[in-house]
């Protein structure tokens, strides 16, 4: 969407595009040199859960996975939100807050094994520290509420250890809240202790992501929070209709209202809505496969119904121009300064678009933006300074309430 689209809704003129490209510098070029300039902040990359899987030395290129140091030095990545996963699974099995203290003492070993590369980042003033110095800041947030388990005292907890957000809770209705992705709902939005939790959040200091969350519950939590919340890593369900893990145009609206930030998701079946249809009926197949076979998700057998199937089925993806299509829908709805970047790079597969398959693909974004009409001012909001903006926004109320 050009810079025409955005007065067409209402928006104001941007203030400019920043110092003038250097005379005979492409539009390539300039990406990538905005790439190195801006700070990129994107919330939510799932290293740990990763590395918990298969341990791989990230200081130098690895051969799997969507991030390591040399591909996010590429791409311009200074501050990635390492994604402090716990499957639901937990909420039956317990361990849910011993799990997610093992991830957490994982990243802080990449700091420590790699400080020349790595630090731990627990205010946007750090982020801001580290990127003067040319370190990549690891700030964290946790994926799924469930280590909160009953008791209010871990959320403290999780702060002392570096989280700075919490979805709430992931694919299964937990101790907290309802999830997008339970057709039975247990509370009809936020529990009792949900709400408590809300509070608490709000208290010691650590943002509240509502990705993953009902519609309800996203509704109730911005209406109870008394700062601006963020959905760490969903896109828009205008182009996934009636896909609840993406967010509704009155969510946004909502999320705007609070001074709130959706950070758009990069996978295939959060942009486009074929890729969605055919992701959401492999996901409904392979469960009742494995309900039926009494399977766990790491079973041998599930890879290989996963494997039938996308050979029969040709897998689709998105393109780059998706994720600014959803981009420019939140711009046109409530603004720029309610949209970032949450890729789920190693969360969500096989399933990123060409040109965005990795850290190193954030100039490729920034050419589409660029090409698209925006500003250097909006794409520098975009890249980061939306979400530092909530980030110490949340900080302050919490010094002053606390």
């Amino acid at each position: 969407m050009a810079v025409m689209g955005l007065l067409a809704c209402g928006e104001s003129a941007p203030d400019g595009r920043g110092a003038p490209a250097p005379a005979g510098e492409d539009i390539a070029s300039r990406a990538a040199r905005l790439a190195q300039e801006f700070l990129i902040v994107d919330t939510h990359v799932d290293v740990p859960y990763r590395l918990m899987e298969k341990m791989e030395d990230i200081s130098v290129r690895t051969e799997g996975g969507d991030f390591d140091y040399p591909r996010a030095r590429e791409g311009g990545l200074d501050a990635p939100f390492m994604s402090i996963y716990v499957p639901a699974e937990f909420q039956d099995t317990g361990g849910a807050r011993d799990y997610a203290d093992r991830l957490i003492d994982l990243v802080e070993k990449f700091a420590s094994d790699w400080p020349d590369k790595f630090a731990i980042a627990r205010s946007p003033a750090d982020v801001r520290r580290l990127f003067a110095a040319g370190i990549i800041a690891l700030p964290m947030g946790m994926e799924n509420g469930a280590p909160i388990e009953n008791d209010l005292a871990n959320v403290a907890h999780f702060h002392r250890r570096g989280i700075r957000y919490i979805t709430l809770t992931h694919s299964k209705n937990n101790q907290i809240c309802d999830s997008s992705y339970e057709k039975e709902r247990r509370w009809e939005g936020l529990s009792p202790f949900g709400r408590e939790v809300v509070r608490e959040m709000n208290r010691v200091g650590i943002m509240i992501d509502v990705s993953h969350l009902s519609d309800a519950t996203v509704r109730q939590v911005i209406e109870l929070s008394t700062v601006p919340v963020i959905a760490s890593h969903s896109s828009c369900r205008k182009f996934t209709p009636g896909w609840e893990r993406n967010m509704d145009d009155e969510s946004i609206r909502l999320l705007a209202r609070n001074r709130g930030v959706i950070q758009i998701n990069f996978g295939s079946a959060f942009l486009d809505e074929a890729a969605n249809r055919q992701s959401v009926k492999l996901w409904d197949d392979l469960s009742r496969f494995r309900e039926e076979n009494g399977l766990s998700a790491d079973d041998p057998r599930v890879e290989e119904f996963r494997d039938a199937y996308f050979r029969d089925n040709p897998k689709i993806y998105a393109e780059l121009s998706d994720v600014v299509d959803h981009i420019d829908h939140v711009v046109q709805l409530v603004g720029v300064d309610h949209v970032g970047l949450g890729s789920d790079f190693d969360g969500v597969g096989d399933s990123l678009p060409a040109g965005l398959k990795d850290v190193s693909g954030y100039p490729n974004l920034i050419r589409a933006l660029l090409e698209r009409g925006y500003s250097e001012q909006d794409i520098r909001k975009i890249c980061g300074e939306n979400l530092l903006r909530v980030w110490a926004e949340v900080e302050r109320s919490a010094r002053l309430t606390g």
